[in-house]
């Protein structure tokens, strides 16, 4: 994901922008493209800022990483369907996948000498 320009960059294209300078010319002068000018521009009438607006974007986490990391510390030999159970939520097994991999968390398979049933024969 790009990063956003530095609060001196808009300060200055601003400034170049309010003492009359076109558009074209101070995207050129500043080496940015002359819609990000004209955006900063309309962000500065509208709100008054010329400020980042807040990074955080698209939707909300199904799961709450603290829950499910207790969860797991609860119940370290949980599958994930039992950890979708116990959470009661209506999440894909690859949702909970991918939180527990975000977190760190790691999965160790058990032989066939732990598991409860007998081994199985070929």
């Amino acid at each position: 994901m790009p990063t956003a320009y530095s609060m001196d960059l808009r300060e200055r294209v601003a400034h170049a922008r309010l003492n009359g300078e076109p558009t074209a010319d101070v995207a050129e002068r500043f080496e940015v493209s002359t819609a990000w000018v004209r955006r900063l521009m309309q962000r500065r009438r509208e709100t008054g800022s010329i400020a980042v607006k807040n990074g955080k974007r698209g939707r909300k986490p199904k799961l709450d990483l603290l829950e499910l990391q207790e969860l797991v510390h609860e119940r370290p030999d949980a599958t994930l369907a039992e950890l979708r159970d116990t959470l009661g939520m209506d999440v894909a097994l690859s949702t909970i996948f991918n939180t527990l991999r975000r977190l760190g968390i790691t999965f160790k398979k058990s032989t066939p000498r732990r598991r409860a049933e007998p081994p199985r024969r070929r």
